[in-house]
């Protein structure tokens, strides 16, 4: 099962990468530049101002979130999974699990240079 599981979540954050990811969450977070829940992500991106999108690989059912990633694709957005969903929580600075956070675009925003520099990580991830 964790097999199937890990197939559809792609792509999965490295151990590396995956401390980072939850602290420009967190840092997204404080900037108030996050989105937290599926729905909250899907609106982002239909709205067009979402920058990166973290869901979390311990979902279940998985296909809960599968429609995220083919937006993603549409919209040009990076996306990646994380490990858990507690942790994604913690991240977001709420203490319930979330299935998945948008970071949003914000003008003049001092995490612009950190984003690209984790949206080019995670693009790396793809190849």
């Amino acid at each position: 099962m964790a097999d199937k599981k890990a197939s559809k979540a792609f792509p999965l954050a490295t151990d590396e990468l995956h401390a980072t990811i939850l602290d420009m969450v967190q840092q997204a977070a404080n900037y108030r530049q996050l989105k937290k829940g599926a729905n909250e992500a899907t609106k982002t991106l239909n709205r067009g101002i979402a920058e990166l999108v973290v869901m979390a690989a311990d979902t279940e059912p998985i296909e809960i979130l599968m429609h995220i990633p083919l937006l993603c694709e549409d919209k040009n957005v990076p996306y990646v999974f994380v490990e858990s969903q507690a942790a994604l929580g913690r991240a977001c600075g709420v203490s319930r699990p979330v299935i998945a956070a948008s970071i949003t675009v914000s003008d003049g925003s001092q995490l612009q240079t950190p984003l690209n520099n984790l949206k080019d990580a995670i693009e790396r991830l793809l190849i």
